[in-house]
């Protein structure tokens, strides 16, 4: 029997950015980032049309499905997901969900019986980066909406925080969604995995290793496929194609694994969509700023 939140706080995972204080400033990025092209081609209109297309987010939630979205149908909700999103929406929120090889989840309940599904989360704030949740039920919903509302608050003066090394990458495969999420972004998937299968290959502790690769729900911008979303840090990126992907990994397993700062540049700006914790306008000025 789950007890409450409120009485043994679950049994968290918390991992946040190594930071100490909200202004991030110390282990800044590397003046010039590697790779990733720095100038956009605008010559491409969906290409510029990217920047400012992330919904505003203070906080992203992913729960853990046992079958892939490419099975997900094309509306696809469940009354847990319903009641955390009811928790998390009037204070920057989101809830999707995700699936991961050999990755924890719960096994499917009946029809008829999705009001008792559980799940295993994975949550990443712009504050204080990321905090997991061995299991999420209709019992102890309000406890953990709560407890991520408390996670998306700036870290107060003086308060530490958990590190993790670790680089989450989720690409949006929901085939049932739009047929260009599900082709590209699985095209997408299958480069990851074979890249990650060849640097681990050649050396076992091949700093890839940090990098967890999961498959994601309907994150928004079909156009835009496929969709590469990057945390903790929050960079999205879309038009991402296969060969993509090596940049890509060079890229984010060359800067802190941490939240970025508000104003930092952005990250592979050639795909960049934008990034959690900024409004799309604020977005747009970033952009503008440093790649215009």
């Amino acid at each position: 029997m789950l007890v409450s939140l409120a009485r043994h706080r679950l049994r968290l995972l918390r991992v946040a950015h190594p930071h100490k204080s909200v202004g991030r400033n110390t282990r800044p990025f590397a003046t010039s980032l590697p790779l990733l092209s720095t100038i956009p081609d605008i010559t491409n209109p969906l290409q510029a049309q990217l920047p400012g297309t992330v919904p505003p987010h203070r906080c992203y939630v992913f729960l853990h499905t046992p079958n892939p979205p490419i099975t997900y149908p094309a509306r696809y909700t469940t009354p847990v997901q319903r009641a955390l999103l009811g928790e998390l929406v009037h204070t920057g929120g989101s809830v999707n969900f995700c699936w991961t090889e050999n990755g924890s989840s719960y096994p499917p309940k009946p029809e008829g019986e999705e009001d008792t599904q559980e799940y295993y989360l994975t949550a990443f704030s712009s504050a204080r980066g990321k905090v997991e949740v061995p299991c999420l039920s209709m019992k102890n919903v309000c406890d953990v909406g709560r407890m991520l509302r408390e996670h998306s608050l700036p870290l107060s003066g003086g308060e530490a925080a958990p590190m993790s090394e670790d680089i989450h990458v989720y690409v949006c495969t929901h085939m049932a969604r739009d047929c260009r999420c599900g082709n590209t972004g699985s095209a997408v998937v299958r480069a990851f995995r074979e890249e990650l299968g060849r640097r681990r290959e050649r050396d076992a502790r091949d700093p890839s290793t940090r990098v967890k690769l999961a498959e994601s729900a309907h994150v928004g911008g079909h156009q835009y496929a496929a969709n590469v979303l990057v945390y903790p840090h929050g960079e999205w990126l879309g038009l991402v194609k296969p060969e993509d992907v090596s940049d890509i990994l060079n890229t984010i397993l060359s800067i802190p694994a941490r939240p970025v700062n508000p104003d930092e540049k952005p990250v592979g700006p050639s795909h960049w969509r934008g990034r959690m914790g900024l409004s799309k306008e604020a977005q747009v000025q970033l952009f503008t700023r440093y790649c215009r």
